[in-house]
């Protein structure tokens, strides 16, 4: 029974009057404890009585008690039947869950492939609308084109009827360019064809060494004739020997040439000197329209614009090859700040006696005496020790003499050579005021350019060879006499940078235009042809003979899947569309004359396009000359959608080519090859086969959407890689190794960088060159740094410039040099690009290596392949002279990468 709470209470209040509060606040805490505690037992005990007779087990198990053991085996029974029954039913009800569980993950699939196959089908339906697009803009512009595309008219070449008798001028001194030559003979589609009379049975008189240089020189001529009836200019030897013929008969052996038609009109005088002491030949002699070309010219007798300054022909080694003779082109500065060797003619004051320089006694005594003075002060600022000038005004041995009143040129050539190679500057004194130019001038002057003495010439009256279009002011420093006494103070401030500048041009001079017999005939013909703006003749295309042919078809693979890495669209996979060729050939010979005379590699070919063609201003292409723009979201811009939709950029819409070099790695290749299937801007895929032996006859190739040429190559050469395969009909070329696997985003991604780079090379993996202090060389270094001057041509977007300049202009002993490391060609390429533009190259991308799963093992593991290429290195730089490769600290990413962009962009590129 339940205890009444009056009664626990009533003896508690009686016992508070007694107890001090203290206490009774801790009773009270006690009894708030105990009484939930007694209150919560009581609760459970009476809980736990009823439930005890509530339990059905109670009741069951007092049933089962009472049955007898028959009744009891029968519902035993009784119970398994029903419990294997509902077992039968949970396994078949387990077996249709898992059926239907099977069909839902199927349709879940059905459902999940029918949602790519949408996607897909709505991506190729987008890209067939971007085609769509694209050719009614090419329809467009075809039909809006108001001047068709210019292609060379046919050849137009002089005839007999041609040549009709004009009286010659009153004096041949008054001809000039326009008023002697006749053009009639030269259409500017003629070829400029040139006939050179044969030299065995000349009118003049010539020694052994004129005719052989005359024949080596000309008969390797692009513009040689054999047909002087369509000849447009005619070429007339003449060496020393005639010397001991006079004026008069002189005159009458002109006219009896068989084409002087009266005047001698497009007739060249080549008047070629090969010692010292020639004299001027044509001096006093009446030479109608025919130009004169030689070293000597009085005043009097130079016909600016008309006749043509040359240096002497000796036995001069052949430019580009004469390398392993020439000095390096740094340290800026040498041992003598300047030097100058020469001794005055005393015969100055005296009369002539061989027909030369006429002065009065006065004349003569005064211009000496002014020269000595000159020198006087040369002598006197040579005692500066400070900069160990080298100033001697008498020879003390072996002398040239010249001119009459010319300083002499003293000491042999390995003597003078010596000192040159010493010496920043190189002092010219130049002869009388009379003359115009004179052989000892041409030769100090060729001398000072080919040892890297940077010429100071004291006289601006002098003429230098083939200033007509070469700007000399890039490689001399041109002074009247009377800067003299302050040359040693403006010498002192040329800075380094400008020092070197003018050294590399002066050799680029040398090597070009003065080096040897042949370029000097060839820069001779090449002075007319620019004057009368007929282009030079093409560059020459590299054969591409392929391994199959009419008569073997190569297997083709079944089927090949594209291959999609970074789920994007990245533009149209357009038809083959070939970059427009010569679309400058004229223009480019008038326009750009002056830069194509003063930069390498000079005017001697036409090439279909060039890197520095120039850009139109950006709303040209909105505004009559869009022929071919592709601008983004037609000019609106736009991001990654907008973006991958059209090239943009500042020039016409383009493809590139792929030139891949492999060597007997079947499945390497064809593994590269078909992941270039559904690449958009690719034009076709040229496959160097470097291996003498054929493919394997069961070898498939793949269908990639584009043409695929096979090039059966002449030996095995990793120069192969750079020649300039007629079938290259691009500008941008992408060299690439079988191995090297890129992205489809990395290569567009290339491409679009390179064409806002076109003089660039364009690269992935990047390298440098490092400074050895303690071997005073260079090595190739390919560890991971913030600084590059290379990347590896193996993946590598250029310009198809560069491969004729790599194969015909290029020295043939870096090529050699490739050949026989069976390396180093990707270190070529960059020094020649570097060396032309004085630009380091550009590196897109993080990539630094590749790798190739299941690729054998690559020549570039091997250690000698390191040591091989630390020797090009410096054998490269010495010949060329310099180290030419820049250095560059960044890399290109596109625009939007690492950009936060709302939700409704989306980047150029999703992984650069």
């Amino acid at each position: 029974m339940p205890l009444s709470v009056d009664l626990l209470v009533a003896p508690v209040l009686r016992c508070l009057h007694h107890i001090r509060l203290s206490r009774i606040i801790g009773m009270l805490l006690v009894i708030l404890i105990v009484i939930p505690l007694i209150t919560h037992w009581y609760l459970g005990s009476v809980d736990g009585t009823s439930q005890t007779h509530d339990l059905p087990g109670v009741d069951v198990l007092g049933k089962f008690q009472a049955m007898d053991p028959e009744e009891l085996r029968h519902h035993v029974h009784e119970l398994h039947r029903i419990k294997s029954s509902v077992s039968n039913e949970l396994l078949e009800l387990e077996s249709k869950r898992q059926r239907l569980q099977g069909s839902i993950g199927h349709y879940n699939g059905e459902v999940e492939q029918a949602k790519s196959e949408l996607e897909s089908a709505r991506n190729e339906l987008a890209t067939l609308k971007l085609q769509l697009r694209q050719t009614q803009k090419e329809l467009e512009e075809t039909m809006e084109a108001h001047r068709p595309r210019v292609a060379q008219p046919h050849r137009i070449l002089p005839s007999e009827d041609d040549n009709v008798l004009i009286a010659p001028p009153a004096s041949s001194l008054s001809c000039r360019q326009h008023t002697c030559f006749d053009y009639s003979r030269c259409s500017l589609t003629s070829g400029f064809p040139v006939y050179v009379y044969p030299t065995e049975d000349s009118i003049f008189p010539l020694d052994s060494y004129i005719q052989d240089v005359t024949l080596s020189s000309l008969e390797q001529n692009l513009y040689l004739s054999t047909n002087p009836a369509t000849a447009c200019v005619y070429v007339v030897i003449v060496g020393t020997l005639a010397s001991r013929l006079g004026p008069r008969d002189m005159e009458r052996k002109l006219t009896t040439l068989p084409y002087w038609r009266g005047d001698g009109r497009n007739h060249l005088l080549i008047n070629i000197a090969r010692d010292y002491t020639a004299e001027n030949l044509f001096r006093n002699v009446e030479t109608g329209r025919a130009m004169i070309v030689q070293s000597d010219f009085m005043f009097s007798q130079y016909r600016a614009g008309f006749d043509i300054v040359i240096p002497p022909v000796f036995t001069w080694e052949a430019g580009r090859d004469a390398w392993d003779s020439i000095p390096p082109q740094v340290p800026a500065h040498r041992e003598h700040l300047f030097s100058f060797i020469g001794e005055k003619d005393s015969s100055s004051v005296k009369a002539s006696e061989k027909g030369g320089l006429l002065y009065s006694d006065d004349a003569s005594r005064r211009n000496a005496a002014g020269e000595v003075d000159v020198l006087a002060d040369l002598v006197a600022i040579e005692n500066n020790d400070d900069d160990n000038l080298l100033v001697k005004v008498t020879c003390g041995g072996d002398s040239v003499q010249g001119l009459r009143g010319e300083w002499k040129l003293c000491g042999k050539p390995v003597e003078r050579q010596q000192v040159l190679r010493q010496s920043t500057f190189s002092i010219i004194i130049v002869a009388a005021s009379s003359v115009m130019s004179s052989v000892l001038t041409t030769v100090r002057l060729y001398e000072s350019l080919k040892y890297g003495a940077v010429p100071v010439i004291l006289g601006e009256q002098v003429q230098l060879p083939f200033s007509e279009v070469i700007d000399w002011q890039q490689a001399a420093f041109v002074f009247p006499l009377a800067r003299v006494s302050e040359l040693h103070f403006f010498l002192r401030t040329v800075s380094d940078n400008d020092l070197l500048k003018m050294r590399r041009q002066g050799r680029f001079l040398w090597e070009t235009y003065l080096s040897s017999p042949q370029a000097i005939l060839n820069t001779v013909l090449s002075v007319v042809r620019t004057r009368i703006s007929i282009p030079p003749k093409t560059v020459p295309e590299e054969p591409s003979p392929t391994i199959y042919n009419e008569d073997t078809y190569p297997l083709l693979l079944e089927e090949v899947e594209p291959i999609s890495e970074t789920g994007m669209e990245f533009g149209p996979v357009e038809p083959p569309y070939d970059s427009p060729k010569f679309l400058r050939n004229f223009t480019t010979s008038v326009v750009d004359k002056h830069t194509l005379w003063n930069t390498f590699p000079g005017p001697f070919y036409l090439y279909p396009y060039l890197p520095t063609d120039p850009v139109l201003p950006s709303e040209a292409k909105f505004l009559g000359s869009g022929l071919g723009f592709r601008p983004i979201n037609k000019g609106s811009g736009g991001a990654g959608k907008e973006f991958q939709e059209s090239l943009g950029g500042n020039v016409p819409r383009e493809q590139f080519t792929i030139v891949m070099l492999t060597y007997e790695r079947e499945s390497v290749l064809i593994n590269s090859l078909q992941r270039l299937l559904g690449l958009p801007y690719l034009n076709k895929v040229l496959v160097v086969w470097n291996s003498p032996n054929l493919p394997s006859e069961d070898l498939r190739w793949p269908d990639i959407g584009v043409p695929i040429i096979v090039i059966r190559t002449k030996k095995n050469s990793l120069n192969n890689r750079f020649l300039p395969y007629d079938v290259i009909e691009t500008e941008a070329v992408l060299s690439i190794d079988d191995d090297a696997h890129l992205r489809h985003d990395e290569i567009l991604f290339g491409f679009r960088v390179w064409r806002e780079a076109r003089d660039r090379v364009v690269g992935f993996p990047g390298r440098f060159h490092a400074w050895d202090g303690s071997h005073q060389a260079w090595l190739y270094n390919s560890n991971y740094s913030c600084e590059l001057s290379m990347v590896l041509t193996g993946a590598a977007f250029f310009h198809k410039y560069y491969a004729y300049l790599y194969s015909h202009v290029m020295p043939q002993v870096i090529r050699d040099k490739v050949d026989e490391y069976l390396n180093c060609e990707d270190i070529a390429m960059n020094f020649l690009v570097s060396h032309i533009t004085r630009k380091p190259p550009i590196k897109v991308t993080s990539r630094w290596t590749f790798r190739c799963p299941g690729c054998p093992q690559a020549l570039s593991h091997d250690d000698s392949h390191f040591q091989e290429r630390h020797k090009c290195i410096n054998f490269f730089v010495q010949v060329y002279g310099y180290m030419p490769l820049l250095n560059t600290q960044f890399r290109v990413d596109s625009v939007l990468f690492k950009t936060r962009l709302p939700h409704d962009k989306q980047k150029c590129f999703k992984f650069i």
